[in-house]
Parts: C-alpha cells; sequence; structure tokens
C-alpha cells in the first residue's frame, strides 16, 4: 500500500468500517456504537494510553487529537474516561475491536467485491501504528521509556493476532492501492510494477526486515527492547523530516548472556535495519573480538583497532567478549589501549557507525565498570537469556528445515528427552543455539554412516530415507 498520511488512513478505515457494516460482520457492536464508532472510540482510547505514560495529557497531545479525532476534550475529561474505560497497564494486552473485525471480516471473506483484497485488517492496523507514532512525534527530550515501551506492547500484540490468523502482511505483500471495481486483480509483483515510480523501497525493506527479525525464536523480552528502540528511532527521523527538532538517540549497545543465545544473529539483523531506516548508510556487521583488536607491541594495537573501526564505518562494530580487553590484565597489556582508541573514534564518529560489545553478563559488567568512558557511551543494554528446552526443540527443528532434513517420530521423542535433560543439567560449556547446532551436525554425520553402511543399490535409494533422521542417529551431547 502507498504510504499514506494519518488522515488519509483514518479516512481509508472509515470507509472500510461502513463496508464492514453493510456486510453485516457484526450485528452489534459494545455499547451499540457502529463499528467507524468503535475504531474511533478505540483510537481515542489508545491515544490517552500513550499521552497519560507520563501521568499527564499536555495540550499538544490535545490538539493532535482535536485535529485526526476532530473530539475538543480536555484533560479532565480524558481522564475520567481513562477510568471509566480500563485504559490501564493492562490495557496494552487488549487488541481493538474494530481490528477483530477487518480480521473477521478478511479471514471469513466477509466482503465482496473486496476492493482491499482481504488486507481490511493490516489497514486498520497501519492506522493504529502511524496514530502511535505521531503521538510520539510530539515528545522530543521529555519522551520517556514508558512511553515506548507501551507503544511497543501494543502493535507487537496486534502483530501476533494478525499472524495468528494469517492475515498479517509485510513488505510486498502488501497491496499498494484499493481495486477499482470491475478491475482485474493484479499480483503484489505486477502492482508494485505499476507503480515503481511511487513506491518506497526504504519502508519495504523496512518492514520485511523487522518481520524477520520478530519472527526469531524466543527472545521475547530482546524483541520488545529493540523494538522500542527502533520506534524511537523512526519517530526522531519522522520529526526531522518535518522540520521539527530531534534528540541524539544513542545506538550502540551491550548484549550480555551466555554462548549461543542469538547476539550475533540480532546484531546482524540490526545492522540491515538501520540502514533500512536511514541511519546508516551501509549496515554491514564487521565482527571482531579481543585477538582482532589488540597486537603486541607498543601503537600496533591502535593501528589495528582504527583499521577494524574504518572496516565498520557506516555499519556495526560487534565485539564479542569484549570483557577481555580489560579483565585480568597486567600494566603491559595493550586491551586498554583498543579501549581508549574505540571510546576516541565513538566520539569522533559518533553517527557515523554503531558499537556493540557482547559477552558474560557478569564479565560484561566488570568491563564497563573498568573505565568510565565506557559507562557514558553505552546506555542500551540488552539481556540474552538462555532459551528454554521448547524452544531449543524449535530451533533444531528449523535448522533440519534448512538442511532439508527432518526428524522422525521416535527421532523427535529421542531429541527432546536429550534436550530436556541437557537444559536441566546444564554443564559449565552449555551454548544454547551452538550446541543444537553441534547436535544436528553429529546427527547429520551418524546418518550418513548408517546409510552408506545398508549398502543398498540405486533402486533402494529415496529421499525419505536420505532426508530422515532415525532415534538411533541421535546421540547425547558431549
Amino acid at each position: 500500500m502507498v504510504q499514506k498520511n494519518l488522515k488519509e488512513l483514518i479516512e481509508t478505515v472509515d470507509t472500510i468500517c461502513k463496508m464492514m457494516s453493510d456486510a453485516g460482520v457484526v450485528k452489534e457492536t459494545p455499547g451499540g456504537m457502529s463499528i467507524k464508532e468503535t475504531f474511533h472510540f478505540e483510537l481515542l482510547k489508545f491515544a490517552v494510553y500513550l499521552a497519560d505514560a507520563d501521568m499527564m495529557i499536555d495540550l499538544r497531545e490535545l490538539a493532535l487529537i482535536d485535529k485526526y479525532l476532530g473530539i475538543k476534550a480536555d484533560a479532565k475529561n480524558l481522564k475520567a474516561m481513562k477510568y471509566r474505560e480500563n485504559v490501564d497497564d493492562q490495557f496494552g494486552l487488549i487488541v481493538p475491536s474494530s481490528i477483530k473485525y477487518a480480521v473477521l471480516a478478511d479471514a471469513g471473506h466477509k466482503v465482496t467485491p473486496d476492493i482491499y483484497k482481504s488486507q481490511k485488517a493490516m489497514i486498520v492496523y497501519d492506522t493504529f501504528k502511524l496514530f502511535g507514532e505521531t503521538i510520539l512525534a510530539l515528545h522530543v527530550e521529555d519522551a520517556n521509556k514508558e512511553t515506548l515501551s507501551r507503544f511497543t506492547s501494543y502493535t507487537e500484540r496486534i502483530e501476533k493476532f494478525l499472524k495468528d490468523y494469517g492475515v498479517f502482511y509485510v513488505g510486498s505483500q502488501k497491496m499498494i492501492q484499493p481495486i477499482a471495481e470491475g478491475e482485474e486483480v493484479k499480483s503484489a509483483d505486477e502492482s508494485l510494477n505499476d507503480v515503481k515510480a511511487k513506491k518506497d523501497e526504504k519502508a519495504k525493506g523496512l518492514d520485511e526486515l523487522l518481520d524477520e527479525f520478530n519472527s526469531l525464536i524466543g527472545l521475547s523480552e530482546v524483541k520488545h527492547q529493540v523494538n522500542s528502540l527502533i520506534n524511537l528511532i523512526k519517530v526522531q527521523k519522522m520529526r526531522e523530516a518535518n522540520g521539527m527538532k530531534s534528540s541524539d538517540v544513542s545506538k550502540h549497545m551491550v548484549f550480555s548472556g551466555n554462548p549461543g543465545t542469538g547476539k550475533t544473529t540480532v546484531a546482524r539483523m540490526l545492522g540491515e535495519i538501520y540502514k533500512a531506516i536511514g541511519v546508516l548508510p551501509k549496515g554491514q556487521l564487521v565482527e571482531v573480538d579481543r585477538g582482532g583488536l589488540v597486537k603486541g607491541f607498543v601503537g600496533q594495537t591502535a593501528t589495528k583497532t582504527l583499521e577494524v573501526i574504518e572496516e565498520a564505518m557506516g555499519g556495526i562494530l560487534f565485539i564479542d567478549e569484549a570483557y577481555t580487553l580489560t579483565v585480568g590484565k597486567g600494566e603491559n597489556d595493550f586491551g586498554q589501549e583498543a579501549v581508549d582508541t574505540l571510546l576516541k573514534a565513538m566520539e569522533d564518529h559518533r553517527s557515523e557507525f554503531v558499537v556493540i560489545v557482547a559477552g558474560y553478563t557478569e564479565l560484561m559488567e566488570q568491563f564497563l565498570c573498568s573505565n568510565p568512558g565506557l559507562k557514558s557511551r553505552f546506555s542500551n543494554y540488552i539481556d540474552f537469556p538462555d532459551y528454554s528446552a521448547d524452544e531449543l526443540m524449535e530451533i533444531l527443528k528449523m535448522n533440519c528445515k534448512k538442511q532439508e532434513y527432518k526428524l522422525s517420530e521416535n527421532a523427535l521423542c529421542r531429541a527432546k528427552e536429550l534436550i530436556d535433560k541437557r537444559v536441566a543439567n546444564k554443564p559449565d560449556n552449555f551454548a544454547n543455539a551452538r550446541d543444537v547446532r553441534n547436535f544436528m551436525e553429529h546427527a547429520i554425520s551418524n546418518h550418513a554412516t548408517r546409510i552408506v553402511g545398508m549398502n543398498l543399490d540405486k533402486s533402494q535409494v529415496s529421499k525419505e530415507l536420505l532426508s530422515t533422521l532415525e532415534a538411533e542417529d541421535l546421540q547425547d551431547f558431549e
């Protein structure tokens, strides 16, 4: 869908509401309101939910409500409505009824002909999202984390609801414009070609990248924190585009957690997302550890560190096990030289690249406390928890699928038994997804040995045999 402004989107949803009413999607809405009235009331409650995060609804927010919803209200009346309608901390867990009606219409094909190609729920969602972003854009220095967290939780909840019902679309999957009555429905690619001059490649790429990121297994709190930061950056970019003041959002990050918890994967995705947003020109990930920065003679470490920083310009510098630069080192160690060089570059080129330092939680805390400059440069801390046994099973199945293997029923039971035991009795070298990857590689090797040992002739070999891992191929974690 071509990006519309907020007024146009609200008008589009008003049209969709009328279509759903005419089609009898619902017999009666709560309180006897029409679907359109329900939609506007839910936008109002969403506005209050965000605006009141700082316990104060100010004149800017009241003016925005008047401009887009045509409701002239004062803070006192909206506060009363907040308590009457239970717009509290639990409000973010509730999917708006107008979204539910649109999902019902799309999933059940209740509206015919459908000029919106079963994407009515997506349009309603986009409207809620842009409305929330517009409220966030009112603030610069006074924007607070609670407001961002509320916005992120609310939109994440709706996204999950749309995905559960199979009506969530991203990027080029989205329709470009409504189909006129009697017009042949074109594919998404054909529609994109028709409006090539108008489409926004940056937004398209961002939609797809965010969907890929949010589809990662587990990491719910990590996703929430990253989405909140991305929302903040997007809103600041919106303010810049509209000639408004914007705050300098720190993008440097600390990733803490055990090995194999997805830190490098998330860092790589962040580079692509930052490029799509327009805050990094390249978005590449340059990954190093102590060995890639520290050399053995005076002056060499600074030179090598500067070379790595130059390579990371326009993208992300990811320093794994960053604590090894400072923890337990003597006076003649050059790790501190690397840190000092890095800090100077972060100051001199603050908007030209992003630094992410990663490692074990406790050791990363020691690393940050080793130098006052480190604490001041990194304001975004994200902890990556260990995966649960169920999540590791999902990762195993996903990895098998990528390599065109599958687990037989007996193998699934055996894998679950071994993974459950591994998680319940974590050794010191427990490595989460890395353990699962090694587990799968051993199984594939054992499978190959078993197949070759069967001495089959060509007619006995099938794709099923070559792709199915059996329980006997799985060995316990080493």
